[in-house]
């Protein structure tokens, strides 16, 4: 290339005007991105406003959230509260001087496992009825005192009284032992045995006493008295044998008077009791006929 032809050539590329290129977003592209980035910040914000409501609502602060306080010994519930999945705990109270409730709309039920987790102990209320679930129940008094104990092989009451409130009273299918057996003031002390027998036995001795009334022994075939190496002592001021079977004499023994109002009781050889007309002598022998 001639000199001639390079000057020609700068000169052309001198007289051109230089190209400027454009680096962005621009048109219908740069108006959907200010628009997206609009939207964008009002759902920030909408965001942000409904955390904070739910942040007043919910009550959330630095030591918990509603009625739940976290505090150093545990969580502290201020109100009432629902629980709708277990509650494992290891221990719940309510404050100082406050009642505690638990209330459920079927059962609330409290359960102790061992490792295994086996129950041992349980602890039911529902609608049905109150359910407990062990090897030994007892209810102490606030002293320590022994009101009631029960298992599997004996129950012990350990108050003083023990009062039974039901119109038809205790009904035992076993033995009952027992060193005092009292009614309340002023009421009647029953004993009774509809279908079967009743019986009353002690090592030493059985006293029957009623200061202010009455002593009544009914039964339906037989009323046995029974001492092995003692005796029986009827003592009061007066003894009444009512009903007892009369003693007929034969006819040569037997007077021709008037029908005498004086009689002798009499004891058979099998401890039956009657009444023979009293005579100068004893009748016993001459009316023997009821021991027949």
């Amino acid at each position: 290339m001639t000199q001639e032809q390079c000057t020609h050539r700068n000169n052309v590329q001198s007289s051109e005007k230089p190209q400027v290129y454009k680096v962005g977003i621009y048109g219908w592209r740069k108006r959907c991105l200010y628009l997206f980035v609009l939207l964008l910040m009002i759902l920030i914000l909408i965001n942000l406003a409904l955390t904070i409501w739910i942040l007043k609502v919910m009550n959330f602060t630095i030591d918990g959230m509603g009625n739940l306080r976290i505090t150093e010994k545990g969580l502290k519930l201020e109100g009432p509260s629902e629980f709708l999945k277990p509650l494992y705990a290891k221990e719940i109270q309510s404050k100082p001087g406050r009642p505690l409730f638990l209330q459920s709309s079927r059962n609330v039920s409290v359960n102790v496992v061992n490792g295994n987790n086996q129950l041992l102990t349980q602890l039911v209320t529902g609608s049905s009825g109150f359910q407990a679930r062990g090897k030994m129940f007892e209810v102490k008094s606030t002293s320590g005192k022994l009101l009631f104990s029960a298992d599997e092989q004996e129950v012990v009451v350990g108050a003083e009284r023990l009062r039974v409130m039901g119109a038809e009273g205790a009904v035992f299918s076993k033995s009952v032992e027992t060193s005092h057996v009292r009614a309340e003031p002023f009421k009647e002390l029953r004993l009774e045995s509809p279908t079967r027998s009743l019986l009353m036995e002690a090592p030493k001795g059985i006293q029957i006493l009623a200061e202010a009334g009455d002593i009544q022994a009914i039964c339906r075939n037989e009323l046995r008295l029974e001492s092995k190496d003692g005796e029986i002592s009827l003592d009061a001021r007066r003894i009444r044998l009512m009903r007892l079977p009369e003693g007929k004499a034969s006819i040569s023994s037997s007077s021709s008077g008037t029908r005498q109002s004086v009689y002798e009781v009499c004891v058979c050889p099998n401890g039956r009791l009657f009444l023979s007309q009293a005579g100068t002598g004893s009748t016993c022998q001459i009316s023997n006929n009821v021991c027949l």
